[in-house]
């Protein structure tokens, strides 16, 4: 009966390493077919207030091999793609005493540059993104106090039907009095469509509710007269 079991825990153990050994050649097949690392991402650029690329989705390649997606790399993939004479002429980065840092953005090299993942503040170009991440980068229109507030709408994207309803609510980013990091609604914002101001302005909430006629698609951003913004995108 001992010698039995035996017998049958060796089959079960053979069996085991057959299905490691058989995982372990798929793996190996996926990465050898699958080829470099990579990840589709929707980036925003704007410069100085102007709108350049509209949450563009496009394909993130990991450049320099090292096992990961940076923000740095999703730069350079939406300049190459959608810049007149793409990235070479266009976008970058390089090291300084602050690590690697924006040098150039959309052609702009005055070096007052912000960027966000995600609506939230990135901490350098070296930080890593994932597939279907939201890269927002910007060029300053105040180059001195650079008082630009990023702002962003609750919804990137909606669908609906000609006329419907669309209710978004617009936040912004600041500091407190301790220049602790803090989120705030973007109160009386002219709503944009398309780049035409509709009369809709946000409430005390940040909210805003608009129709659009037109069947297709469409752009809604924010503008305001007692600060400066950088353009929020809802696809519509």
């Amino acid at each position: 009966k001992e010698e039995k079991n035996m017998k049958k825990m060796k089959k079960i153990l053979a069996l085991m390493m057959s299905l490691c050994m058989l995982a372990g050649g798929m793996s190996l097949t996926a990465l050898a077919e699958g080829g470099a690392l990579s990840a589709e991402v929707y980036v925003t650029i704007a410069n100085k207030g102007t709108l350049e690329v509209v949450q563009e989705k496009v394909t993130v390649t990991d450049r320099d091999n090292d096992g990961k997606l940076t923000i740095d790399e999703a730069l350079y993939a939406a300049h190459e793609a959608k810049y007149e004479g793409g990235a070479a002429a266009g976008y970058e980065s390089g090291i300084t005493e602050y690590g690697i840092s924006l040098i150039k953005l959309w052609g702009d090299v005055s070096g007052s540059f912000g960027y966000y993942v995600n609506d939230a503040s990135a901490w350098s170009l070296a930080d890593e993104i994932s597939n279907g991440d939201y890269i927002n980068a910007f060029v300053y229109a105040d180059e001195t106090a650079w008082s630009d507030m990023y702002c962003y709408f609750d919804k990137k994207e909606v669908i609906v039907e000609a006329e419907a309803d669309i209710t978004l609510t617009l936040s912004g980013t600041g500091y407190d009095a301790e220049y602790n990091p803090i989120v705030m609604p973007v109160v009386e914002a002219m709503i944009i469509v398309d780049g035409k101001e509709t009369g809709v302005t946000t409430d005390a909430e940040g909210k805003a509710t608009i129709q659009i006629a037109e069947v297709g698609n469409h752009v809604i951003s924010a503008k305001s007269e007692t600060q400066i913004l950088v353009s929020p995108i809802c696809k519509v």
